[in-house]
């Protein structure tokens, strides 16, 4: 902190000047006469900046001056303010082509055309930095309290008092089960498929993206089980499955040949074969009979989450895929992610970061006479001309949309887009409260 007490100092409120005054005083006395530089320095109003007036000094000072009251300035309030200026001045150089709304301090929304090819296509840009406003809060949110249903998005945007929203990663059409790795607040809802890319929220307020290599075990003090998935469809039935209170309210049948077993407050306690509810307190193990039968009658049993490295911070975490930018590079590999059926022209939601941890995300509109879409590469382009170091492709097609203050900002194929699972939100802390366990509640 510091007090101006000059009329010239506080219109200033700069240190910079501050210092050129002092060198330039400094000249001056080492040029001159200091009894020639203190009578310049009367009149340019200077020595009010140096000398400590005595009270005569202070009542004389009154009666021939009209100085402003002393202001407390706040030298890093200057400094953010400063930030605040020169980011809006660069994204307004960034997204000069487009048309610029400013939904919240720190939130920029670019709407315009790009060319791909010989054709235009309409893009929406949210660019999202928590630097300028520590109040903003992104997060993936679930439909309901199951996983297994599905809501527009501006239901799932109202319901949550968010600013804005888009679409999330894949997820079964027929029961709206998220396809691939969602965490929420710390709580791993659903576990990855195909080790599709995904993107973490993290602790400490950065970004990180990477391949979502997520394992599971079952453990006591007798019993290591290596557990497959955790709320996700069967795919093989020799998989060890286990399904949680936000699977839904009853677990699956188990595969031919295999079983549930019912987990409460950490013992196993019965088994079963067929559909069984799922406990409030606990979770069904479900897997092949000969694989699994020797958890029943344990205590104490753990289940322990192992994540990769660049995950290890991530309070959230929202699957997709494929790559569209990895470190910095254009990289995209729909074999290894097993995507290879979205190669072409579509609509498309997108979601990356850049090195200055600003986040990006994006729609595409398509299947349209005047946007016709995006295929992947045209995609990983645009997203790295936004300055992404990392990106990825969420679900896109009929899913993608995006909300923002009450409208859905793009034309996404069906009028306000299909009915979805989960969405990636953006809230003010303001907004929002918690309950004990970390939700969010409104």
């Amino acid at each position: 902190m510091f007090t101006a007490k000059s009329s010239l100092i506080f219109k200033k409120q700069d240190g910079k000047m501050l210092s050129c005054i002092r060198w330039f005083i400094a000249f001056m006395i080492y040029c001159f006469n200091l009894n020639i530089v203190l009578i310049c320095l009367i009149s340019m109003g200077f020595v009010g900046c140096f000398v400590i007036p005595n009270e005569s000094n202070q009542i004389n000072a009154k009666e021939k001056i009209t100085m402003l009251a002393p202001v407390n300035i706040n030298v890093p309030d200057i400094i953010s303010q400063n930030e605040i200026t020169n980011w809006l001045e660069a994204m307004n150089v960034k997204y000069a082509k487009y048309k610029l709304t400013y939904p919240k301090e720190g939130i920029i929304h670019a709407k315009g055309n790009v060319k791909t090819g010989q054709r235009q296509v309409r893009v929406n840009v949210l660019e999202i930095n928590r630097k300028i406003n520590s109040d903003i809060i992104i997060r993936p949110e679930i439909a309901s309290k199951y996983l297994n249903s599905k809501a527009k998005i501006k239901t799932i945007a109202e319901k949550n008092h968010s600013i804005a929203a888009v679409n999330g990663g894949y997820f079964k059409p027929q029961t709206g089960v998220p396809l691939g790795a969602l965490k929420i607040d710390n709580e791993l809802l659903t576990g990855p498929v195909y080790n599709r890319v995904g993107l973490g929220i993290n602790n400490d307020d950065t970004y990180s993206m990477g391949k979502t290599d997520i394992k599971f075990s079952l453990n006591s003090r007798k019993l290591n089980l290596n557990v497959d998935n955790i709320n996700q469809p069967r795919m093989l039935s020799t998989y060890v499955l286990i399904y949680t209170d936000k699977w839904g309210k009853f677990a699956p049948n188990p595969p031919k040949y295999g079983v549930n077993i019912l987990i409460k407050n950490n013992k196993a306690v019965s088994m079963h074969t067929s559909s069984v509810e799922i406990p409030k307190n606990g979770y069904v193990l479900s897997g092949p009979k000969k694989e699994i039968e020797k958890v029943l009658g344990q205590k104490n049993l753990k289940l322990k989450i192992d994540y990769p490295k660049h995950f290890e911070k991530s309070v959230h975490i929202i699957s997709g895929g494929p790559y569209l930018v990895k470190d910095d590079e254009i990289y995209i590999n729909t074999k290894e992610e097993k995507l290879g059926a979205i190669t072409g022209k579509n609509p498309r939601t997108l979601i990356g970061y850049t090195k200055e941890n600003s986040l990006i995300i994006a729609t595409v509109d398509g299947r349209e006479k005047y946007s016709v879409g995006m295929n992947l590469y045209e995609a990983a382009k645009f997203m790295r001309s936004l300055g992404c170091i990392n990106a990825m492709n969420l679900d896109g097609g009929s899913s993608s949309v995006m909300y923002l203050n009450g409208t859905i900002t793009n034309t996404p194929p069906s009028s306000g887009g299909i009915p979805i699972p989960g969405a990636i939100t953006v809230n003010l802390n303001s907004l929002i409260t918690k309950n004990k366990n970390g939700r969010a509640e409104m």
